[in-house]
C-alpha cells in the first residue's frame, strides 16, 4: 500500500495534526474493514462452491475455487502485512539512557596516566600522541565532593602504528542516597 509523504510536522499546529491523525486512521481502518468483508465474502463463496462441488465432477468449478483461493490468500498475506505494520508503529520508541555530566561548580583533580613505556613496546619506535580518552568520577574527601578527572593519553609508534594507552583505574561503584549539606565543602 503506497502512503503519501508526511508533511512537515513541525511546522503543523496542533489541531491541523491532530486531523491528519484522525484521516490517516480512518483510512486505515476503511482499508481493513474493506478487506475483511472481501475475505468473509471469498470464504463464503470457496464454501458454497465445494458444496457444489460434491457432487458434480465440473472442472469449471474446480478452477473457480482455486482461483478464489489465490485471492483469498493474497489478501489474507496484504492484511498479515497491514496488521503488522500498524502494529509495529504503536509501539513506543525507548529512549537510550544517557548519563549526565558531573556539576561544573564541584573543584577537580585532574590525573594524568602515562603508559609504563617511552618507546614502542614491538620495535622500540618513537611514540607521539594520538588522543585520550577522559573519564570523571565523583569522589566524597572530608565531607566535600570533589571531582578527580582521570586522563590516559593514546600513544601511537611512528614506524609501526601501535597504539599505547596505560590501563584504566578501577572505578568504585557508589550508591549516594541521601544528600546532606556539609559547611566544610565549598560550593555546596
Amino acid at each position: 500500500m503506497l502512503t503519501a509523504p508526511l508533511p512537515d510536522l513541525d511546522s503543523l499546529h496542533l489541531e491541523a495534526a491532530k486531523a491528519l491523525l484522525i484521516a490517516q486512521h480512518k483510512s486505515y481502518t476503511a482499508t481493513l474493514t474493506s478487506r475483511t468483508s472481501e475475505i468473509e465474502r471469498l470464504e463464503l463463496l470457496v464454501d458454497k462452491l465445494q458444496r457444489m462441488l460434491f457432487g458434480t465432477n465440473s472442472e469449471k468449478v474446480l478452477r473457480q475455487i482455486e482461483q478464489l483461493e489465490l485471492q483469498l490468500e493474497e489478501l489474507q498475506a496484504a492484511n498479515a502485512i497491514e496488521e503488522k505494520h500498524t502494529a509495529s508503529s504503536e509501539q513506543p520508541v525507548v529512549a537510550k539512557p544517557f548519563r549526565r555530566p558531573l556539576p561544573e561548580h564541584r573543584p577537580r583533580e585532574v590525573h594524568t596516566h602515562m603508559p609504563d613505556h617511552d618507546a614502542c613496546p614491538d620495535c622500540g619506535g618513537s611514540l607521539r600522541e594520538l588522543g585520550q580518552d577522559t573519564a570523571e568520577m565523583l569522589e566524597y574527601v572530608r565531607a566535600c565532593f570533589k571531582v578527580i578527572r582521570h586522563v590516559r593519553p593514546k600513544l601511537s609508534c611512528d614506524t609501526c602504528d601501535r597504539i599505547v594507552q596505560s590501563p584504566s583505574p578501577s572505578r568504585p561503584i557508589v550508591h549516594l542516597s541521601l544528600r546532606v549539606p556539609t559547611p566544610d565543602c565549598p560550593d555546596s
